[in-house]
């Protein structure tokens, strides 16, 4: 939504808030609250929108960031904050239509792209003749006056913020945090052009690095400290309401808090997140696998939409349930050899196109420095979306993995017996 009339320095704010579940209570508050903040309404009232979406049964996977697109487009705000999840999709269209269209558009993007990823080593993300002429169709998708992204509530890859940087010109910043630490407890600087880290401790709290034995990461680690961030401060909650034992758990008698995030202080004193204690599990052979790590690699392939990545203690090799992208899965099946006259429920279940697209995606895995016991060994597709009228995404749209293994229980069975018929 945007500021019905600009603020200071004359900025124009896009913000967006998904909510599963709608009724006229919420709709009355949230309106008054931004009539109060003189934000504007109409035809971009992003509630009414998103409460017909879901009423009308659409609310699945990403359609409802489509439609924000849209509206940043129309709106032109000058300050976007979102999510990782809608700025891998526009990472994924823009390169999806650069490599569609080929011949010299192709060629000069590339060109373009490689000089300005250079420009960022010398801290600098702009260029005089490429952002007219290259990335200003890029620009246009969010209304063409971006002077700052920011992005939250899960790792933003590498790729994606140099991407960000590249095609926008813009500061590029991420933060890092939880509810627990009122959300951000460090935040990049916005002239840090260096991708791969979340910037160093905000004002109001400590961190420091808890060793985490059982996984390998020590605090007295060279050539980085490596461990489990933990944090205190003002900022920091008192604990969870009416229930002391989860509580003690995540807090200390001296006032820290454990994240679940292992990260390292690298050469600038800045936080980079490289692992995770929490829905941690260890594999047969004693390897311990972090599933989020491993799934964040796999959704860079471009034929991955959604991904559940899950493994056993009895079991030495990692499985997954993925819902590949429709229109791009049904290219790669008809090339590998599928019947192009099958629906795409039918693509799904064609064994041949399965075992070559797990064999594709591990190669891009290990290009990615995944482990051999990190890759996934055999692979169930869904054709349909994971989606949080079924439980199985939280607001966030991240996987809830109790309820998607509840769901896949006996998917993940088969696929490991057939791992042991091979």
């Amino acid at each position: 939504m945007a500021k019905k009339k600009d603020g200071i320095g004359g900025e124009r704010s896009f913000s967006f808030l998904l909510l599963t579940i709608f009724n006229d209570n919420i709709e009355m508050v949230i309106k008054k609250i931004l009539m109060v903040s003189d934000i504007t309404f109409g035809r971009w009232i992003r509630i009414r929108i998103a409460k017909e979406y879901w009423e009308k049964g659409k609310g699945k996977g990403m359609g409802i960031y489509l439609q924000l697109l849209d509206d940043a487009a129309a709106l032109r705000p000058t300050l976007f904050a979102s999510v990782p999840r809608l700025l891998n999709r526009i990472y994924d269209a823009v390169w999806d239509n650069i490599n569609r269209t080929g011949g010299f558009t192709s060629w000069l993007f590339n060109f373009a792209y490689n000089s300005k990823k250079r420009g960022l080593k010398r801290g600098r993300n702009t260029h005089w003749l490429w952002d007219r002429i290259v990335f200003n169709n890029v620009r246009n998708k969010l209304g063409g006056n971006v002077k700052a992204i920011y992005s939250g509530s899960a790792p933003l890859s590498a790729d994606v913020t140099d991407f960000l940087n590249i095609c926008f010109s813009c500061d590029v910043q991420e933060g890092y945090g939880q509810t627990e630490t009122v959300a951000c407890l460090s935040l990049t600087d916005k002239w840090d052009m260096e991708a791969g880290h979340v910037g160093g401790p905000m004002t109001p709290v400590e961190v420091k690095l808890r060793d985490i034995e059982d996984m390998g990461y020590l605090s007295t680690d060279k050539p980085y400290p490596r461990g489990e961030i933990c944090v205190r401060g003002h900022s920091v909650f008192k604990g969870y309401y009416k229930n002391p034992e989860l509580t003690k758990e995540v807090l200390d008698e001296d006032g820290w808090f454990r994240t679940g995030d292992i990260g390292i202080w690298d050469d600038h004193n800045r936080i980079a997140i490289i692992d995770r204690v929490k829905n941690i599990f260890k594999l047969a052979q004693g390897e311990y696998v972090a599933p989020e790590k491993i799934e964040e690699v796999y959704l860079k392939y471009p034929v991955v939409n959604q991904i559940f990545v899950h493994g056993e203690s009895l079991e030495s090799q990692l499985v997954a349930v993925i819902v590949p992208k429709k229109r791009e899965y049904v290219e790669y099946a008809t090339a590998n050899g599928a019947d192009p006259s099958l629906s795409f429920e039918e693509m799904c279940k064609d064994k041949k196109v399965i075992k070559k697209l797990v064999s594709d995606m591990n190669v891009h895995a290990r290009s990615h420095n995944l482990k051999g016991f990190e890759t996934i060994k055999n692979v169930y597709l869904e054709p349909h979306e994971f989606t949080e009228a079924e439980n199985l995404l939280s607001p966030i749209l991240k996987v809830k993995r109790g309820q998607a293994l509840q769901k896949y229980r006996a998917i993940i069975k088969e696929l490991y017996a057939e791992l042991k018929r091979k």
